[in-house]
């Protein structure tokens, strides 16, 4: 069964919104930011997942790239 990112990246790309896309990427970008930052807690768990994240919306901008 797919993540919720790989569900939103995918529809995403189906409507060919690399903006939205490009977006998602930049939001991830500060959260890593923010989270890496932190203090009093154990950001491994989140920082995971938001490279999780990263991983799903590079690969599909890659796609949407290629089929330009």
């Amino acid at each position: 069964m797919p993540s919720t990112i790989e569900t939103i990246v995918s529809a995403s790309v189906r409507l060919k919104k690399r903006r939205a896309l490009e977006d998602m990427r930049e939001l991830r970008h500060q959260l890593l930011g923010n989270l890496q930052s932190s203090s009093g807690i154990d950001p491994r768990p989140a920082l995971e997942q938001v490279h999780e994240d990263l991983r799903v919306i590079e690969k599909r901008l890659e796609q949407l790239r290629g089929a330009a």
